[in-house]
């Protein structure tokens, strides 16, 4: 197991409270938390995450990072954290943002000097350059994935190899006590997944991402060493249920993605948790519509904003109230769609919240105009459907390329069936750009429907190039 920090490293680490001796508490960082303001922790976390792109650094930053700053858990973070930091708020220095000094932060190993791949071995993290400083072997950065590093990278406990990817469920079972490295690295697992497919799609993860999934599930069969990391165990594992079902979903698995889905949703049951029960009915919903079983679509997305009620998060009940729609469009029942729309926009114009899932950070306004288009190409008004799925594209972060190209191909599709021929083709041309970025069958489904609708406009020159060129690729 990962060792404990050294409570005298940081004079601000508490050894003892009288409420609970022996327990270490930690002080809040309240400069951080001054820093953020007035936006939310997923709204900051997005902020970090843009900052990172904009100076070249990769940093998985969510909701949950940042509460963990600011609770004083994270005491300094790692080197790409620092530069993102250190360029957002310029002239600042680590203890002006609240972090201890990095010299201070004791009991951590030096990093591997040359790239460890991730938890899912499915891209390496990027490795900090070896420092010119030798005293930085000593005194390594605290990273805020260090446990996860120590758990599903380098396999040096028998704890630790029971959970990593290489070996199966059966040796989870070996492990007698699961603590907070375990439950921290299926937790990463889920953010991991989640980027990766916002950049590139599910067709290349799925298959990799099983295995953790099953150590995850084995995992719980193991003992906690407290109820509350019980808890987080059960949420994890629902949580990458949930992630493997996407990626089965969007690779066009339905099968597989239903099996997954319904794992998740029963874990949310067991566990008591409306937040991981309102995440799974809100994907039964998505796939049930793709699945073309619009009632149930409809169906599961109002068990999810049952679920979801009391959670405090209106841009959640948005966009179950979008699947509703989604629903309520493939009856074509126009009346209950544009309803459902309504409420969708009025939630999601409350704006973001503290209690907003991490899960939901893609669910910004491009995605709204986007779900919009989908519920009035169903409904056949085509017109409607692009002016919404062009807004969509033009609002979407260009660095996430694989829903960038789903809007592009939507927008294709719902202009080559309102008679824009031309402009549909063009539309698919900036799809196929994107294509070496991104595997996804379902985007590769919808450019074969539009190839389809305009093949007798071969004629035009457009249409011809696009045509061609979406051949090739589709050989």
């Amino acid at each position: 197991m990962a060792s404990s920090p050294d409570p005298q490293a940081d004079p601000r680490v508490n050894t003892r409270t009288p409420q609970s001796p022996g327990r270490l508490t930690r002080e809040p960082n309240l400069a951080f938390r001054q820093l953020r303001g007035a936006r939310s922790p997923g709204e900051f976390a997005a902020a970090v995450r843009r900052a990172a792109r904009e100076i070249g650094e990769q940093v998985a930053c969510d909701a949950r990072y940042i509460g963990r700053v600011e609770n004083g858990e994270i005491r300094c973070p790692n080197y790409a954290y620092e530069r993102v930091f250190r360029y957002m708020f310029p002239g600042l220095t680590l203890a002006d943002l609240g972090f201890s000094a990095r010299e201070t932060v004791r009991g951590r190993g030096a990093r591997p000097a040359s790239g460890t791949a991730s938890l899912l071995h499915l891209t390496p993290r990027p490795t900090e350059p070896p420092p010119h400083d030798s005293s930085h072997q000593h005194h390594q950065n605290h990273e805020e994935s260090d446990v996860l590093r120590r758990a599903f990278m380098t396999g040096s406990t028998a704890t630790v190899a029971a959970v990593s990817l290489g070996l199966g469920p059966a040796t989870a079972h070996a492990t007698q006590r699961v603590g907070e490295a375990e439950v921290s690295a299926v937790e990463d697992a889920v953010r991991r997944i989640r980027l990766l497919d916002d950049r590139h799609g599910a067709d290349g993860l799925y298959q990799r991402a099983a295995q953790p999934l099953r150590t995850a599930y084995a995992l719980l069969d193991a003992s906690a060493s407290r109820p509350s990391t019980q808890e987080r165990l059960h949420t994890g594992a629902g949580e990458l249920a949930i992630s493997v079902g996407w990626l089965a979903h969007d690779s066009g698995r339905f099968g597989e993605a239903q099996s997954h889905y319904a794992e998740a949703l029963a874990t949310s049951r067991l566990a008591g948790d409306p937040g991981l029960e309102a995440h799974a009915f809100c994907n039964m919903s998505f796939l049930a519509r793709d699945m073309g079983r619009p009632r149930e679509a409809m169906r599961a997305a109002q068990a999810g904003e049952r679920a979801a009620l009391a959670l405090g998060s209106p841009r959640l009940l948005s966009l179950l109230a979008l699947r509703e729609a989604g629903g309520w469009a493939g009856l074509g029942d126009r009346s209950a769609c544009e309803e459902s729309l309504t409420r969708a926009h009025a939630h999601f114009a409350r704006g973001a919240a503290d209690a907003d899932p991490e899960w939901m950070s893609f669910f910004v306004e491009a995605e709204l105009e986007m779900l919009q288009a989908q519920c009035w190409s169903a409904l056949g008004d085509w017109s409607r459907a692009a002016r919404h799925a062009h807004r969509a594209a033009a609002l979407q972060d260009p660095h996430f390329a694989r829903n960038l190209a789903l809007y592009r191909a939507e927008l294709a599709d719902d202009l080559a069936r309102a008679g824009a021929p031309a402009e549909s083709a063009a539309a698919g041309q900036a799809v196929l750009d994107l294509l070496s970025q991104v595997q996804s069958t379902r985007i590769q489904a919808m450019l074969a429907d539009t190839s389809r609708i305009l093949a007798p406009h071969r004629a035009s020159p457009e249409v011809a190039a696009f045509l061609e060129r979406r051949s090739a690729v589709a050989v």
